[in-house]
């Protein structure tokens, strides 16, 4: 069973907006690390943005700081993404994950072993 669903995905032109959303059942990861990751067609999986353990640090990726920004609500066990100024470049599979046990800020943002991963929700940006 997945324990984490995202939402929110879709198409839009460029320089719109889209939020993200992953919720958590089954599970309280308030305590893990939780991350944004992307996948566009023929390209690795890229980091998009990471959240340390109860909303502590947060880490992004050059291609998307000062345009995306990752956030927790842990008593709605959720992540959110809120993506900015939307490039046809920000076109993938976005897939929420989180990691198994608590770790340090730079564990979350560098390190960090994902091993909860959701289906994946696409985001199309057209120019």
């Amino acid at each position: 069973q997945v324990p984490l669903v995202e939402s929110g995905g879709g198409s839009v032109q460029t320089g719109g907006s889209l939020r993200l959303s992953c919720a958590a059942s089954g599970y309280t990861f308030s305590r893990n690390c939780m991350a944004w990751f992307r996948q566009a067609p023929g390209k690795e999986r890229e980091r998009v943005a990471t959240i340390a353990t109860y909303g502590g640090s947060t880490y992004y990726s050059d291609s998307v700081k000062g345009r995306f920004t990752i956030s927790r609500d842990n008593a709605k066990n959720t992540v959110y993404l809120e993506m900015n100024s939307l490039k046809p470049e920000d076109t993938a599979m976005y897939y929420c994950a989180a990691t198994p046990t608590v770790g340090s800020s730079t564990y979350c943002a560098y390190t960090g072993t994902y091993t909860y991963w959701g289906q994946g929700t696409q985001v199309t940006v057209s120019s």
